[in-house]
């Protein structure tokens, strides 16, 4: 089979190699897509080189159909279209034990921590497989994974019917997180400064806002009346983006940190004091996020098509690379691995 390795220094290599079959409780998974997201650009940049395996394949937003199974897999059938939920945890950490397996304290992030779906054939453990309706095409399945992310972004944040919702920054996962929230029956704005996101945003009927030419907070206060908005999603990873969405919300408002702030940053706690703020943090996703995932992108429910902006076979895996860091109308890029 063909597998592609990061090998480090920003560089991919395509191999040929035995695949290894399924052991007990395992399924084979014969690959058809992998999209490339943030993460996988800081794993080609080398920001991840402690986690990864070099050389190895990356790859866990990934959908296919299985290939074989192993010895006591009943739940899994040859030809049964899936994709995984990438998250394996120990089951016996505090966090597990409370329930939040999520976000285990020592948690396989698989495609990072172990080898990633960038491979004609991929075996993983079945209780990570999660199955896909025939009708939903693979390319669009490859989205399950960021939609999941979205999908547990805006239960965390308990959006409800008329709420009105801030999404500041209007990359991938922002559209993501307002399409989602739209979807819940939230009345949705996206401050985004760069012009050729917010054309996406508003090409997928999302409202916009340019924090360059004009004050997002004098426009919220419009908006809202004076109120402020009840639940705003800080995704620009930006020290203005956290401050913005802190002072766009109401009293008793939720402000969900979905950006990964790598060093710390100023937080108006004075702010989160006076109007009673609640401070909520989220991090990837549980299932009950990948089956509403599944079923929105099943009943078109999040325009998955519209969001694929190029498609890219597996030999051409550093051309993926490139051309989702070639501009920023590009939402997503997938590989197509099989032949």
């Amino acid at each position: 089979m063909l597998a592609v390795d990061y090998v480090g220094n920003e560089e991919f290599r395509v191999s040929e190699r035995a695949s290894r079959p399924p052991g007990p409780g395992e399924v084979q998974i014969a690959v058809a897509y992998v999209g490339i997201c943030g993460t996988d650009l800081h794993i080609k940049h080398g920001h991840m080189d402690r986690r990864v395996v070099i050389p190895g394949p990356i790859g866990h937003e990934m959908s296919g159909t299985i290939a074989m199974v192993g010895d006591g897999v009943t739940a899994f059938e040859v030809g049964q279209p899936v994709t995984v939920m990438p998250l394996e945890w120990c089951g016996d950490c505090p966090a597990c034990l409370a329930g939040h397996q999520h976000v285990c304290q020592h948690l396989v992030f698989v495609g990072i921590d172990s080898a990633g779906a960038m491979q004609e054939l991929w075996t993983v453990d079945q209780s990570i497989v999660v199955p896909l309706p025939p009708t939903l095409g693979l390319d669009r399945g490859a989205l399950v994974e960021p939609v999941a992310v979205a999908v547990h972004d805006v239960r965390r944040a308990r959006v409800t019917t008329s709420e009105r919702v801030l999404v500041v920054g209007g990359g991938p996962i922002g559209l993501l997180i307002a399409m989602v929230a739209r979807c819940r029956g939230a009345d949705v704005l996206i401050s985004e400064p760069n012009r050729s996101r917010r054309a996406v945003a508003e090409r997928l009927g999302l409202k916009t806002a340019d924090p360059v030419a004009g004050d997002v907070l004098e426009l919220v206060e419009s908006w809202t009346a004076g109120a402020g908005v009840d639940v705003a999603f800080e995704v620009s990873g930006a020290e203005l983006g956290l401050l913005t969405a802190t002072h766009a919300l109401r009293v008793r408002g939720r402000l969900l940190i979905v950006a990964i702030h790598s060093q710390p940053v100023p937080v108006d706690l004075f702010r989160v004091f006076w109007r009673e703020l609640d401070l909520i943090g989220a991090r990837v996703y549980e299932h009950d996020d990948f089956e509403e995932a599944v079923s929105l992108l099943a009943n078109e429910r999040i325009p998955a098509g519209e969001l694929i902006s190029a498609v890219e076979p597996l030999k051409r895996t550093a051309e993926a690379f490139a051309a989702l860091e070639a501009g920023a109308e590009t939402v997503k890029v997938l590989i197509e691995v099989r032949s």
